[in-house]
């Protein structure tokens, strides 16, 4: 009964509830530096969508200039056999001429960033020389060509009115020819960049052929009538001035002729661009220059997409992640310039205006004239439309509204050779040319692009330093070997 009672006190007793010990989260080592534990989830809504964005468009970016060294490297291998050639040292080397301007609505920037991005780099593993003609505004080639053209002439044998003297060009030019030293004897030429400057240099073009060599005289102040010359205006205070210190010298006043004299005026600055000698409307009824040659010197344009606008911005986005498109076509083109051997004239596609039905007979023309010698079936051509002037034509759609704006109350006189219609001479038409491309540099790139496949596969048999890791460490997705460590010695360990 003792035994029972104590066995019940102590089971009335309150007992100690043994909780149990709490378990350490995350890694301790980690705990006791502070840092938090990192649990492994998925980011929240925003998060992914933010991931989603930034990396489909780094991705799309990293791909586009992958490609894009890719393609450069291809046109730059194909012409770089011409830098392995050995050059006499009393010759030059080939020397291209560039021209480039600022696009309508946009600075020279943006055009000097095209050529250093797509052109320069051809052109460097060629090993040519070139030289840049710039236009920081509307006009500017289009008066750059034309007096490069006039020095020529000059130089050619033909007499301006005004002897003018030889610029610095001639002195060297001279100095080399005494030395020995002669130009390149392979083909050389102009490249024109867009569709803004490949209208002006054919402007310029046919100004300088046609157009006289010395600038033609300004036109003659009006005079209103019943006005003479000799009379001073009353309005010009320098003449009024001058008669009354004439009148206090002949008086002896000495406070009024004591007055100074104003200052001359400044000489005026000058003009830039320089105004066109001749106008579009002038070229019929001109004579082409006597020292014109037969063809002139090939010249080759480049595209260059260029459009502004916070509306655009989608074409913006898309051009900017496929460069690789652009920089194919431009090293192509200019790839062809470097290797070509021959030069083709430009053509001049007719565009008929009306046909002459098979069934009713020969009728009369507008003026009355018979048709006579038009048979049956043949057609009437209206005009004819040059090559050159379809050159990036689709570009114009995107250019900047200030080239088609017509021109300010103050500004009637300015030229305006973007927005007008290109007017091609046909004296200059024909003997204009551009480079031909030959069937041995399609068979070298040809080539080059069966190297480069060797080479991709070269790559993937020989796995880089990362893939090595990964198959020392075991974490390969290609071969699933033991480790690095677990597979001992290399070799014939019996031996």
């Amino acid at each position: 009964m003792a035994d029972n009672a104590k066995a019940a006190a102590e089971a009335s007793k309150p007992s100690a509830v043994v909780m149990p010990a709490a378990k350490a989260e995350g890694n301790p080592a980690l705990r006791m530096m502070g840092l938090p534990r990192f649990r492994a989830k998925l980011p929240s809504r925003n998060w992914l969508i933010f991931l989603s964005i930034t990396g489909s468009f780094t991705t799309a970016l990293l791909y586009d200039r992958n490609q894009k060294k890719k393609v450069q490297k291809k046109w730059c291998d194909l012409v770089s056999h011409l830098a392995r050639e050995t050059l006499p040292v009393t010759q030059l080397p080939r020397r291209f001429t560039i021209f480039l301007a600022a696009p309508p609505g946009d600075g020279l920037r943006s055009a000097r960033e095209y050529f250093q991005e797509y052109v320069k780099p051809v052109l460097v593993a060629a090993a040519v020389e070139w030289d840049v003609v710039e236009g920081r505004r509307e006009g500017d080639v289009r008066a750059g060509v034309a007096e490069r053209v006039r020095k020529l002439r000059r130089k050619n044998g033909e007499k301006a009115p005004v002897e003018l003297e030889p610029p610095e060009e001639d002195l060297v030019q001279g100095i080399q020819e005494k030395a020995g030293i002669r130009p390149s004897s392979d083909l050389e030429g102009d490249l024109i960049i867009g569709r803004h400057t490949w209208k002006e240099y054919v402007r310029g073009l046919q100004e300088g052929w046609l157009g006289p060599l010395h600038p033609p005289d300004p036109p003659p102040i009006a005079i209103p009538a019943g006005a003479s010359a000799s009379e001073p205006s009353l309005e010009d205070p320098g003449t009024d001035l001058t008669a009354k210190q004439a009148t206090a010298s002949e008086s002896g006043d000495a406070s009024i002729s004591a007055v100074p004299a104003e200052a001359p005026p400044p000489p005026p600055k000058p003009v830039t661009p320089i105004p066109p000698y001749i106008s579009p409307s002038q070229y019929s009824s001109l004579s082409l220059a006597s020292t014109a040659p037969r063809t002139l010197q090939p010249a080759v344009a480049l595209p260059f997409p260029h459009i502004l606008g916070i509306l655009n911005t989608p074409t913006r986005t898309f051009r900017f992640l496929t460069q690789r498109h652009l920089a194919d076509e431009v090293g192509h083109i200019v790839a062809d310039m470097v290797l070509a051997g021959s030069t083709r004239p430009f053509v001049a596609e007719l565009d008929f205006a009306s046909s002459i039905d098979l069934d009713s007979p020969p009728a009369s023309l507008g003026n009355g004239e018979n048709q006579s010698g038009v048979g049956e079936g043949a057609v009437i051509a209206s005009g004819s439309r040059w090559e050159q002037q379809g050159v990036y034509m689709d570009e114009e759609k995107e250019w900047h509204k200030s080239a088609r704006k017509p021109s300010a109350p103050g500004e009637e006189g300015q030229e305006r050779v973007w927005s007008e219609d290109m007017i091609i001479d046909e004296r200059i038409g024909q003997r204009m040319t551009t480079f031909v491309n030959s069937m041995a540099n399609d068979e070298q790139l040809q080539r080059i692009a069966e190297e480069h496949a060797l080479q991709a596969a070269d790559r993937q048999r020989n796995p880089g330093w990362i893939e090595t890791i990964k198959l020392w460490t075991g974490f390969s997705e290609k071969d699933k070997r033991a480790k690095g460590w677990e597979q001992g010695f290399v070799g014939n360990e019996s031996a």
